[in-house]
C-alpha cells in the first residue's frame, strides 16, 4: 500500500504511524553528512550457483558420485551432496566438476575457506575454468582476501571477458581497495552484462559518494531503483543525499519507500525523524525516533540507540 508522506503529519496514535513505516534489519549505506548513522554497507558478494553437470551415461566411479551429488542438491541433502562431490575429487583429482560442486556446496554452508580450497583444486584440474577462477575470488572477497580475489577474479575475465559476476565481485574488491575509477569500470562492465542486476549500480553509487560525486550517485541510485523499485539501501542513500541537500520533502519520500520495501530498517525511522524535526512536526518525529531508539538497541547498536533518545528528546522538548 502506497501511503503519502503528509498522512503522518499529524497523527496522535502511535501503532497506526508504526503500521505505515515499516522498515528493514538491513545495516548498510554509506550516509553523507554527519546527521545520520554512517553505516557501511553490505557486500553482496555475487556467484554462480548452478553446479557443473556431468554426462548421465558416465560410468567412472568419479563420474557416479558427482552425478549423485547433484541428485542430493537437487532433494535438498547438502550433508550428503558434500561428502559425494568429497568422494569423487578423491577417486579421480583432476575432475574439475568435483571440486567445483564441492566448493559451491560448502559456500552454500558458510563455509568458506574450504570452499575456496575446492574452488583452488578445481583451478588446478582445469586452468581454463573462468567460473572456478570467479567462485573462488568470491569466496576469498568474502573472507576479507581482497588482494588475492582480486588477482583470481582478473584471471577469470582474461578466461571469459563476458563473465558477469566476475566484473562485479572485482567492482567490490576495487571499491574495498579505494581504487575507485578502476571500480566504477568494473561496475560499468557488469552492468552492461548483466543489465537486470541493480547491485554493480548501487555500488557505482556509493563508489561516487566517496568521491563526493552526489549528481552520479543519484543517478546511480536511481537505476538501481529502477531494476529493483524495492531496493532499500538504494532508496535510503538517495534519501541521504536528498537530506543533505534540503530536499526534506523528496528525502522523507525516498526514506518511506526504502522503509516499505523492508522491515525493522532502524535507519529509516531515524532519518526520517530528523526530517520531521526539521519540518517541525514534533509527535511524529517522537514516535518514529522511539521506535529507532527500541530497532537500534535491539540489534545491538547501542551508540545509535542513545543517539536516536537524544533526538528524541530534542523532538519532545521542541514540541
Amino acid at each position: 500500500m502506497t501511503i503519502s508522506i503528509h498522512c503522518l503529519q499529524g497523527l496522535g496514535v502511535m501503532s497506526t504511524l508504526l503500521q505505515r513505516w515499516q522498515i528493514s534489519n538491513l545495516v548498510s549505506v554509506v550516509i553523507l553528512g554527519s546527521a545520520l548513522p554512517p553505516i557501511a554497507p553490505p557486500m553482496r558478494v555475487a556467484a554462480a550457483p548452478a553446479p557443473v553437470q556431468i554426462a548421465q551415461n558416465a560410468a567412472q566411479p568419479a563420474e557416479v558420485a558427482v552425478n549423485q551429488g547433484l541428485q542430493y542438491i537437487q532433494q535438498g541433502k547438502l550433508n550428503e551432496a558434500i561428502a559425494a562431490f568429497r568422494r569423487a575429487g578423491q577417486l579421480d583429482p583432476k575432475m574439475a566438476a568435483a571440486h567445483y560442486n564441492l566448493g559451491l556446496a560448502l559456500r552454500q554452508q558458510g563455509q568458506l575457506q574450504p570452499s575456496a580450497s575446492a574452488f583452488y583444486q578445481a583451478t588446478q584440474a582445469d586452468p581454463r575454468f573462468a567460473l572456478a577462477y570467479a567462485n573462488l575470488g568470491a569466496a576469498l572477497l568474502e573472507g576479507n582476501n581482497v588482494a588475492q580475489a582480486r588477482d583470481y577474479l582478473k584471471r577469470a575475465i582474461e578466461l571469459d571477458p563476458k563473465l558477469g559476476l566476475a566484473h562485479y565481485n572485482l567492482g567490490l574488491a576495487l571499491e574495498q581497495q579505494k581504487a575507485y575509477d578502476q571500480a566504477i569500470g568494473a561496475f560499468k562492465k557488469a552492468s552492461e552484462l548483466t543489465p537486470n542486476a541493480p547491485e554493480p549500480a548501487y555500488h557505482m553509487g556509493l563508489v561516487y559518494l566517496q568521491q563526493g560525486k552526489d549528481a552520479d550517485a543519484i543517478a546511480a541510485f536511481q537505476r538501481a531503483v529502477r531494476i529493483n523499485p524495492r531496493y532499500a539501501e538504494a532508496l535510503y542513500n538517495l534519501g541521504s543525499i536528498q537530506f543533505k541537500q534540503g530536499k526534506l520533502e523528496d528525502a522523507l519520500n525516498s526514506f518511506r519507500k526504502s522503509a516499505e520495501a523492508n522491515s525493522n530498517y532502524a535507519n529509516a525511522y531515524y532519518a526520517a525523524g530528523l526530517v520531521f524535526i526539521k519540518q517541525g512536526k514534533y509527535k511524529d518525529a517522537q514516535v518514529v525516533l522511539k521506535y529507532a531508539q527500541d530497532l537500534f538497541a535491539k540489534q545491538g547498536n547501542q551508540q545509535w540507540a542513545n543517539r536516536a533518545a537524544q533526538n528524541l528528546q530534542k523532538a519532545t522538548s521542541g514540541q
